[in-house]
Order: structure tokens, then sequence, then C-alpha cells
């Protein structure tokens, strides 16, 4: 039996015992409307959208939650999270223009079906080589893309399988490769399942910060489509196959990494260390542009904010959030938070005029108490969403329920509007600025 042969069986044992050990809970949809908006246009700030006209590739860190709506869409859906481009020596590898990165892509995927509907980038376009398609087996037309990027120095979240907590989703291995860190993660569209497309992905983190993430689903198309066959079309062997076959060579060599002061396109950045443009934004007294923020600090904080007499049974979080699952004997209780340094270009819209309280240091404050979005049976979620003047903006959710897709364990959440404004407005939120 060949190595290849071996892994394959490997991988479907371990898929079958770890699918059957998850009972997830669901980080798409962070908090309610305005974090939506917020998040997208954050990352868009940080990295621009990455995603192929046809297929919005669901590029997120599936190591923590999903992005809600990176591309634009209806609010609340997880959609592409970029990663933020490195910085480095700036490539020297000719570019791969997008039809012969299409090219490339159709070669090596399995031959037994034909790729139609399709669209590509190249290296060359600033926001990131891509290349997507309808295929077709004969078993049913399904979505497929993929798409090349730089992850953040030290970010190995693209080649984890989401928390427990955070994500639902039928099995995700990871394994060591030469190449890289694969993981094989098989889930859905909306892992409140209210439709039944799925969504398995295949990610591979390199030595040297490139990222190959490819994503099939079960449908001609990532969101509104009928569902056509009952799986995606390929096996974890051929997924891992084709992120890590030898012909994407010379796209990952023209991916690179982008030259200091520049984005992965080349263009200059904003307010970047040798670039001779002027800052988009300029600082404002007591803001927050520019700062040092610490975002993987945000979960710690949150649990050092939380009532001593919860108990908490579950925890985490990625760069700039943090959840927990708490009880206080009365059942379990979702909280979650957000902090984003730098929110002033969406300000205004995630707090108009009269729809917010101002405290005497300038803090806006907006509650919100609503039914769940995830499906679960009389879930509630309450928010207090929370701006301070120079932008950083802190976030907090509760539910009455562990995972938002679960029914309801409580009547309301394990922590009150007062104590969650308490929470958000707390002062050790700054001295994650520096």
């Amino acid at each position: 039996m060949s190595a290849e042969e071996n892994f394959e069986d490997e991988l479907s044992v371990a898929l079958r015992r770890t699918g059957d050990g998850f009972t997830a809970g669901d980080g798409d949809g962070l908090v309610a409307g305005g974090l939506a908006r917020g998040r997208r246009r954050v990352v868009r700030r940080r990295a621009g959208a990455v995603a192929a006209s046809t297929v919005a590739l669901a590029l997120v860190g599936v190591g923590g939650a999903y992005t809600a709506g990176a591309l634009g869409g209806g609010e609340g859906h997880a959609s592409v999270a970029a990663a933020p481009p490195a910085v480095g020596e700036a490539p020297s590898a000719a570019p791969v223009h997008a039809d012969a990165l299409l090219a490339t892509f159709r070669r090596v995927l399995p031959a037994r079906g034909r790729l139609a509907d399709t669209a590509a980038r190249g290296t060359d376009d600033e926001r990131g080589p891509t290349a997507s398609g309808v295929y077709d087996d004969g078993r049913g037309k399904a979505a497929v893309g993929i798409g090349f990027f730089q992850a953040t120095p030290g970010d190995k979240g693209f080649s984890e399988c989401p928390d427990k907590a955070l994500n639902a989703y039928d099995a995700c291995v990871t394994k060591d490769l030469p190449g890289g860190r694969l993981m094989i993660y098989q889930g859905y569209e909306y892992p409140d399942r209210r439709e039944d497309t799925k969504h398995w992905r295949a990610t591979l983190l390199r030595p040297d910060g490139l990222v190959v993430d490819l994503g099939t689903w079960n449908a001609p198309a990532q969101k509104g489509a009928a569902v056509s066959r009952t799986d995606p079309p390929f096996t974890p062997a051929e997924m891992r196959r084709i992120v890590t076959h030898p012909a994407w060579a010379p796209v990952l060599e023209a991916t690179g990494k982008p030259a200091a002061g520049k984005a992965a396109g080349g263009k200059p950045v904003a307010g970047a260390s040798g670039s001779t443009g002027k800052s988009r934004r300029e600082p404002v007294p007591g803001g927050f542009a520019g700062a040092a923020f610490d975002g993987a600090a945000v979960w710690p904080t949150l649990l050092s904010l939380l009532p001593r007499d919860l108990t908490v049974s579950d925890r985490g979080g990625e760069d700039g959030y943090g959840y927990a699952v708490v009880d206080d004997g009365e059942g379990r209780s979702l909280v979650q938070v957000n902090a984003q340094p730098d929110m002033r270009d969406v300000e205004d819209q995630l707090f108009p005029p009269g729809g917010y309280e101002t405290l005497p240091d300038g803090t806006k404050v907006v509650v919100r108490q609503q039914p769940g979005e995830k499906g679960g049976e009389g879930v509630v979620m309450w928010t207090v969403d929370t701006i301070r003047p120079g932008g950083y903006r802190v976030v907090v959710s509760a539910f009455n329920t562990g995972a938002q897709h679960d029914p309801a364990t409580r009547a309301e959440p394990a922590l009150s509007v007062e104590q969650l404004k308490a929470l958000a407005t707390s002062e050790q939120w700054l001295k994650l600025v520096k």
C-alpha cells in the first residue's frame, strides 16, 4: 500500500472518530447587526477580501470563529476572512496570470469531472490569486474554489480545527506533512443547518507562511442554490493532493511575501513605514490608530472580568475574540467578546445619532436584546456594543444557551445587561492597546 493510500485510510478513520465526538457551538454571527459590518470593514482594511467572483472561498482561520460578511454579502453570513499580509522580501518570480492559474486548477482536479462557469485572479491582482468554478463529475454539480495568501507570522489558525464551542461541523483533522501542516475540515455552509449545503475544506499552511486553501460544496453555489449531491465532490485524499500539488509552485513563488510597506498586490499601504503616501486617516487625540494591539489577550481579559460566582466550563478565542461558557447553577450560558482597536471609519454606521448612550468619558454604548439568530429554540441574545473616543470598540454578548444553535438552557443569559455594560466598559481593555 502506498503512503498516499495509507494517509487516506488513516484520515478516513480519524475523520469518523473526531466527527463522533463534537458537539459544536457556533461562532458565525459573533454579535448582532453592527459587528458584521464592523468586522467586514476591518477585514477589508487589513487585507482586502479574498474571493472568486463565482464562489466566495471560505478562507476562514478555522482555529477560531467565522468572520461575518467579509464579502459584503448578507449580514451575519460567514464568508471570507482574508489573512493579513505579512511583510518581507518582494517576490522575484514572474507573475502567474489569471488564465494560467485557472489552467493549473483544471489540471490538478480529478480528471473524472469538468470545470465550468469559471473565474480566476492572478498573482498580479492586489486582492490575491484565486480560481473557482462549478465541477461536474456526473453526480451533481458542485462549487469549488482555491485561494493563496500569506498568513500573519506565527498565526497557526489556518491549520487548526475550529474550537468545538464555536463552529458546528461533522469532522476535522490535522496532519503534519513535509510541505506544511494540513487541515481537512468537513462541515456546513450554515452551522445552524438551516440549509443542507455542506462545506468541506483542505487548508495547507506551509513553513514559509503561505496558505493554500481549497473550498468545496455539495451545491453549484456556496449560498442560495439547491443541494445537488450528498457530499462535496472530492475525498479527503483528493483534497490533499490538490492543495499539495507541485504544479502550484510558480503560483506560490509569485505570491511570496509582499515588500515592507506594501500590501499583497504591491500597492503602498497608507501610513506604512517607508511609504511616501499620506495616511488615509490622521490620528486623533486619544485615538488608537497605529497602536499595538494585543488581540491574543482578549479572551484572558474576558475571563478575568467575569463574575466570580460563575463556573466556566469552556473557554477560548482567537485574535481579537474570546468566549466562555459559564453556569451560575441555572444552566449554561455563552458569553463572547470582540475587541477592535480602531473602528472610526464605521462608527457612524454602528452608532447612529440618537441611538446610543454617552458615558462621561465619551464612550458610546448601545444595548440590544433580541432573539438568537442561529436557530436554537428559545434562544435570546443580549449585546452591549461600545466605542471609545478614538475608535476602540468592545462588543460583549451573552446567550441563554451554551451554543447558539442549541435550544435555550435557561430563561435569560447568566449575565445581566448591567453586568455586560460593566464588562464592556472596563478599563482593563485599555491595557491591550499600547
